[in-house]
């Protein structure tokens, strides 16, 4: 075994400096994000920018590296965007497996509260209403004057989107109970407003 360790650790000598140079790049681009000193999310941004553009421009160096260091570049800067929220706003989880977490809890959840072996159809209804306030619930309880909308207008309006989506899954399950019907009436209404009055 030792004998195959050293032949292959000799026929491979001449890749391992691009290896650890490039896996020094990732190790520092993640110590940055991990961001211990508590940085705000503008000095962040900065740093890994410096990481990133000094991995952009040595990318040739590493050989046959440069496709995965060009790769991670590209996909670096397609998150850009929103990689930094965190860092300014405490509450925002830093990583998807958080987000994933928080998602898996509130399907354990429910599924323990209903019984049912899946989640439930009614989250990808009211999800954008029901996640986050069973989120804001395990933080701690919350006083009726904060239940109050404090914007009529956009309750109104989410009040509205939410009735959407539940009257188009109603119809959806009116066409699977009885199709001829449903198709039926979707004809007769066409050559109702097709028709001259």
């Amino acid at each position: 075994m030792r004998a195959l360790l050293r032949k292959g650790l000799s026929e491979t000598a001449g890749r391992w400096p691009s290896v650890r140079k490039a896996y020094a790049w990732v190790q520092r681009a993640a110590e940055v994000l991990k961001n211990p000193e508590a940085e705000s999310g503008g000095a962040v941004q900065k740093r890994l920018e410096a990481v990133v553009e000094e991995m952009s421009s040595a990318a040739p160096t590493v050989g046959k590296l440069r496709g995965a260091i060009q790769h991670f570049v590209k996909v670096t800067k397609s998150y850009w965007a929103g990689l930094f929220h965190c860092y300014e706003v405490k509450e925002v989880p830093r990583t998807n497996n958080d987000l994933e977490h928080l998602f898996g809890s509130h399907r354990y959840h429910e599924r323990r509260a209903s019984g049912r072996k899946v989640g439930s159809p009614s989250v990808v209804l009211r999800g954008s209403v029901r996640i986050v306030a069973a989120a804001a619930t395990r933080l701690g309880s919350v006083p009726s004057e904060q239940l109050a909308p404090a914007d009529i207008q956009a309750w109104r309006t989410l009040r509205g989107e939410l009735d959407q989506r539940r009257q188009a899954r109603t119809l959806r399950r009116r066409f699977r109970r009885n199709p001829d019907a449903y198709l039926g009436l979707l004809e007769q209404k066409l050559l109702k407003s097709t028709l001259p009055t």
